[in-house]
């Protein structure tokens, strides 16, 4: 059994840590080799080829903050930070969602730690605990707080998503928000004091009103919007019957395994319209098909 290609992952930067506690190293790696990923915005700036964009540290905007992504070829590349970031969920017909389906594998991985990292400093310029101004710290992978000294690192929000069987059905939901006709994995964040395992039943009996047992992990994806980590899951539902939370879901239901086939293949009459293949909840389905 083949394991899915997650978008957003990986990318051939070397991240370089041991240059981010080098003050020193650091500027003697602005000059005029080093690459500043063109960003518009949060948005990715593309080349006619529908490749990122690269251009030279002369092109940072005036003042912004450059955050040391690593190395590429020998080549320091940079970023730089927006005036504001975007705490939101991407938005059906945004740039960044069309940028999804044109850029490489490679690209999107670049592409997602970037957005991640500039749109974390755009919205964390000031202390959580005091107030005052924070300052950029180790290439841009720490922000200092000069008044009380704490210091703030990245945030990365874990979200368990899952698809959950019954008798070779698959329960999937749609939101409000999604287009006519789509439904995905379950999803939700993982709560303080929650493991994986227990934010997959939690999250399932609330939406669902599923209880669950055998929960497995199955692959991760970084998604940088703003920035969180997907975690992939597996579990068999103890029963059929639903309870859909309105509030959560406008609406729940069991698929069968050709009703999923017919999606994933766009199939005239499908029951349904999958995700994107972009998101893991597209490569979670095509892993299920292979089992």
């Amino acid at each position: 059994m083949s394991y899915p290609t997650i978008s957003f992952s990986g990318g051939s930067i070397d991240r370089a840590d041991y240059i981010r506690t080098d003050p020193a190293k650091l500027e003697e790696l602005k000059d005029w080799r080093a690459r500043l990923v063109k960003l518009d915005g949060l948005d990715p700036v593309l080349t006619p080829q529908n490749e990122l964009e690269w251009g030279s540290l002369a092109d940072c905007p005036s003042g912004a903050d450059l955050v040391f992504l690593g190395l590429r070829d020998g080549r320091a590349c940079f970023a730089a930070v927006p005036e504001a970031g975007d705490a939101g969920a991407l938005q059906m017909g945004s740039r960044a969602r069309a940028a999804m389906g044109i850029l490489g594998h490679d690209d999107l991985g670049i592409y997602g730690m970037a957005r991640s990292l500039v749109d974390w400093h755009a919205r964390h310029r000031f202390c959580a605990q005091c107030g005052a101004p924070t300052q950029l710290a180790k290439g841009g992978w720490q922000r200092d707080c000069g008044a009380c000294k704490a210091q703030h690192f990245p945030r990365v929000d874990p979200v368990t998503i899952m698809l959950v069987e019954h008798g070779g059905n698959l329960l999937l939901g749609r939101q409000p928000r999604f287009p006519a006709g789509f439904y995905s994995a379950l999803a939700g964040f993982v709560e303080p004091g929650e493991t994986i395992e227990g934010a997959v039943a939690r999250e399932v009996l609330e939406e669902a009103g599923v209880t669950v047992r055998d929960v497995s992990y199955v692959a991760s994806q970084p998604w940088p919007f703003p920035s969180q980590l997907m975690v992939g899951c597996h579990a068999f539902a103890n029963e059929t019957e639903l309870t859909v939370d309105r509030t959560e879901l406008e609406d729940a239901r069991w698929f069968s395994r050709a009703e999923v086939v017919d999606a994933l293949t766009g199939a005239q009459g499908a029951a349904f319209t999958p995700p994107p293949p972009q998101a893991i909840a597209h490569q979670l389905l095509k892993w299920w098909l292979q089992r």
